[in-house]
């Protein structure tokens, strides 16, 4: 009998990447694919699929690897539990940008041996991903590497200090809340449309955070989303009690982006939860303010030195920090994580706060299963 094999996604825009990875899946055995529904790729992606679910589902069974497909009727990174416990394949196989935790616990629960595959293009193609074919997908992320909550004055002027960011091109689609600024990014395309026009980025990044931040809004959304998503490469933008920095410098040295880009490994752990508040029950003061304002400087400096080491100690203090004043940052499953990598790694940080987001690892290998950056270079 034919072991069951069970990958899920959306499949929106279907390309030769899904078609290859549908392929190596089924060297497995019999390939069913869950499909997420499009409440569920609004819910995680913050937008309404290209092509709806009905479409995708008649497309998806068409393919010749494909032995069934169906539409998951749960919501979330685990839309298809339901129909997973129902199917109880032998295998649930997916990608490294489909690889969280969540996955793999359920998959140890079940007995299912749990798969993750390097997306490869088949030889002689092009790589291809939803987002490269998404004009929309033209408008940059950003991550800050350390220093983040000192661009809130309720923070910094505790201790004034900096935050580092890096700007990232859009290789891969990422989830809603997940701490990669996505909410900003896109006020960005609504206030530009696909792509960031050309200007000085200070003036760009002020109109862009004033937007994200219209009269009234309660929770101000910090200007280093907007500084990291304009500014090419890497900014250290300094605050001192106010929402705009009073300095932003630049580091566009090609050297440095490599070496920030090599280190940077990205473990999916998914978006974090709704109605979550990383405010409660926070301990902000000096002494915290001024260990992240100290963590961000060393940051600086070790990829101005280009050193490794120096790099990740200065990030997991950061993160150390920012978990000091805000508890609600981490959850089991992060502590489980850095347990599982903490003698291999220079540094840990996450990228979302509540468990949401990437746990970012730093090293100068890359860590298997996990996602890889690209930095945007100045135009």
């Amino acid at each position: 009998m034919a072991k069951k094999v069970l990958v899920s996604g959306c499949f929106d825009l279907l390309h030769s990447g899904h078609i290859a990875f549908f392929q190596e899946a089924a060297r497995f055995g019999e390939l069913h694919v869950a499909l997420g529904s499009d409440r569920t790729i609004h819910e995680l992606k913050g937008r309404v699929p290209v092509t709806n679910e009905r479409e995708r589902l008649f497309m998806v069974r068409s393919i010749a690897t494909v032995k069934d497909a169906f539409v998951s009727t749960g919501s979330g990174m685990l839309d298809f539990e339901v129909e997973m416990r129902g199917l109880r394949p032998d295998y649930l196989v997916v990608n490294e940008e489909g690889n969280t935790p969540e996955k793999e616990r359920l998959c140890r629960e079940l007995g299912v041996e749990y798969v993750v595959l390097r997306r490869e293009p088949e030889a002689g193609m092009e790589a291809r991903s939803t987002t490269a074919l998404r004009k929309i997908e033209e408008m940059p992320y950003r991550i800050d590497l350390c220093g983040g909550w000192l661009d809130q004055p309720f923070v910094s002027r505790h201790s004034g200090g900096a935050v580092v960011t890096l700007s990232l091109e859009p290789t891969i689609e990422f989830n809603e809340r997940s701490g990669m600024a996505s909410s900003t990014r896109r006020a960005a395309i609504d206030l530009w449309g696909p792509r960031l026009p050309a200007g000085d980025p200070e003036r760009l990044a002020k109109l862009l955070f004033a937007w994200d931040n219209p009269p009234g809004t309660e929770e101000v959304s910090g200007s280093q989303d907007a500084i990291g998503i304009v500014f090419a490469g890497l900014a250290r933008s300094t605050y001192r009690g106010r929402y705009w920095p009073e300095t932003i410098e630049r580091n566009l040295d090609e050297g440095a982006l490599r070496f920030v880009e090599g280190a940077l490994n990205f473990v999916p752990l998914g978006p974090r939860r709704a109605n979550f508040r990383v405010l409660d029950d926070t301990r902000i003061d000096a002494n915290g303010a001024g260990r992240l304002a100290g963590a961000a400087d060393r940051c600086w400096e070790a990829i101005r030195d280009r050193d490794i080491g120096s790099f990740g100690r200065a990030i997991r203090d950061g993160f150390e920090a920012q978990v000091a004043m805000f508890p609600h940052m981490v959850n089991a499953t992060i502590f489980e994580l850095i347990e599982r990598h903490r003698e291999s790694v220079a540094g840990w940080k996450v990228s979302g706060a509540g468990g949401g987001g990437y746990l970012v690892l730093v090293t100068e290998e890359p860590v298997a299963k996990a996602v890889r950056v690209t930095a945007r270079r100045a135009a």
